[in-house]
């Protein structure tokens, strides 16, 4: 897992989280102090949420559509894919500040997502909206919120279980794996109507989106990228996971550094560590299956 991330990342300055959505298990991470130690602007990743409460409030239904220019409507899968900051910015604007907060934070941002993780950061979410009141700009690029790598791991891997927010556990001993139990943070079940939703929209991005460099003709990858400037440098991000009917992984990537450092970029390293995982994975496959006796190898 850690050989495949590595190479993904080749020698771009970032960090790699891979994550088992059904369990809350970190399987690695890549250049632990920039995925646990430093918070960032979530950029568009910060859009499905923003979706979900529109949804679940009713100001929209899966056909409505948007005016995001002067001759062009989106919905919200569209927008998704696009990553349509218009679309976003009126979403935010009609929820209004206290009503993004509460689902913000019912998906853990501003709190630790790990469960006793040493210099893990809990990031930011703010107790006030902003002074200027850009709620449109907090929707659409997540401006005046501070998240880790591992925090978008937790709210990617509960879009991908269909609800369940998990601590994030990371055993590294044979003991501390074999004494592995998952833990419970919180239930989205009030949400779980919304996220097909959600899911065709990640779906989209990957397939004709901005994240068309992770798709894959051999598995269906869902994730969402995320692109803009902080405190100088800029930020590229991907949150994603693969397979619907059985997610065995969420993939986190966060790229910062120049004007290389953007989400689609992101989106590419994750598609090659998917492909990189299977790759390692069919081998090992095939030798189990030889190594059984005759007759339990049969169909």
């Amino acid at each position: 897992m850690r050989e495949a991330a590595i190479e993904a990342l080749g020698n771009w300055n970032g960090s790699v989280v891979v994550v088992d959505p059904n369990t809350g298990r970190i399987l690695s991470i890549v250049n632990q102090q920039l995925a646990l130690g430093s918070a960032f602007t979530p950029c568009s990743t910060f859009k499905p949420v923003v979706a979900l409460a529109a949804l679940k409030e009713g100001l929209i239904t899966p056909e409505t559509e948007l005016r995001v220019g002067r001759r062009r409507r989106m919905n919200v899968t569209d927008a998704l894919a696009h990553s349509n900051n218009s679309f976003f910015s009126k979403l935010g604007q009609q929820l209004g500040f206290r009503r993004l907060a509460e689902y913000a934070r019912a998906f853990g941002f501003g709190q630790k997502a790990g469960l006793d993780i040493p210099g893990e950061s809990p990031g930011r979410f703010p107790a006030q909206p902003p002074k200027d009141g850009s709620v449109g700009f907090m929707s659409s690029y997540g401006k005046n919120i501070e998240v880790t790598a591992l925090q978008m791991a937790a709210v990617i891997s509960a879009i991908a279980n269909g609800g369940t927010l998990y601590h994030l556990q990371y055993p590294r001993t044979p003991e501390e794996i074999a004494q592995f139990e998952p833990k419970v943070r919180h239930q989205l079940d009030d949400l779980a109507e919304h996220f097909p939703q959600i899911k065709e929209g990640l779906a989209a991005a990957v397939i004709y989106g901005t994240a068309r460099l992770a798709y894959d003709p051999e598995e269906q990858i869902y994730g969402k990228t995320g692109t803009c400037s902080e405190d100088g440098a800029r930020l590229g991000w991907f949150v994603s996971y693969a397979n619907e009917q059985q997610p065995k992984y969420v993939v986190v990537v966060l790229l910062r550094g120049g004007r290389l450092m953007y989400g689609p970029h992101a989106a590419e390293i994750a598609g090659r560590l998917y492909r990189g995982l299977r790759q390692r994975e069919q081998p090992a496959t095939q030798a189990s299956r030889i190594n059984l006796p005759f007759s339990q190898s049969q169909p």
